[in-house]
């Protein structure tokens, strides 16, 4: 009788023997799919922050140079890590004169303003530079588009030509 009960198990255990094979597998497949995804996520955010950087240096780059001489959009191709190499391309709208007022009170520092700018022909300005990067080379697609405000002082004569 000892007999018969081990030839009658003998399969039961190969296909036990399968079944935890196939679990094993499942799991090691769903783990492998966890850690994807979570490197995509982490990749995502990488380029969230490098691309808020790239959007925030041509901003500056933007504000530093002459840009109410003639407000124009432009594509600032932005150098992240200092190789040479352009690693974002950004996108500046052209920027929008959304406030003008006279600037009344004190007169501006003569040490920085021409003398030809009084009280009576100073303007405080407000403009809105809007920059956008777009997620082309992002696995995820994503872009980021980075807005801010800046005072710009002008003469009427200035103010007059490019605000509103």
């Amino acid at each position: 009788m000892t007999r018969r009960s081990h030839a009658s198990q003998g399969g039961t255990a190969l296909v036990v023997g399968m079944i935890m094979l196939v679990l094993i597998t499942l799991m090691l497949m769903t783990a492998l799919n966890l850690g994807t995804t979570n490197f995509r996520a982490m990749s995502n955010m990488q380029f969230r922050a490098e691309a808020t950087a790239a959007a925030n240096k041509a901003i500056e780059q933007v504000i530093g140079s002459p840009f109410t001489d003639a407000p124009a959009a432009e594509e600032v191709l932005v150098d992240l890590d200092n190789n040479g190499a352009t690693d974002y391309s950004v996108q500046i709208a052209q920027p929008q004169c959304v406030f003008a007022a006279q600037a009344f009170g004190a007169d501006p520092s003569s040490l920085s303003l021409p003398p030809s700018m009084s009280v009576a022909s100073t303007w405080s300005t407000v403009w809105d530079i809007d920059a956008t990067v777009n997620g082309a080379d992002n696995a995820g697609g994503a872009a980021v588009r980075v807005r801010t405000g800046v005072r710009v002082l002008l003469t009427e004569v200035e103010k007059d030509a490019v605000c509103p």
